[in-house]
């Protein structure tokens, strides 16, 4: 299934520490061809490294690794 990148905001972590190497991650607010809308936390490096923004059609693979649509 694809998804349609509605937001992409800063995960809320409250004040609690993150780990030693944890990787920084975001919240996308995404929304199925159906207009089903769901929540997925998501490295942000991930996304930069994929290029993925706002407005962007996305698709998971088996293992939750997000790829943007071409």
């Amino acid at each position: 299934m694809k998804y349609i990148v509605k937001r992409i905001q800063e995960a809320d972590y409250g004040c609690e520490e993150r780990p030693e190497g944890y990787q920084f991650q975001v919240l996308l607010q995404l929304r199925d061809e159906t207009g089903q809308e769901i929540d997925m936390e998501v490295a942000d490096a991930e996304l930069l490294a994929k290029d993925i923004n706002e407005g962007d059609w996305v698709f998971f693979d088996k293992d939750n690794k997000i790829f943007k649509e071409d």
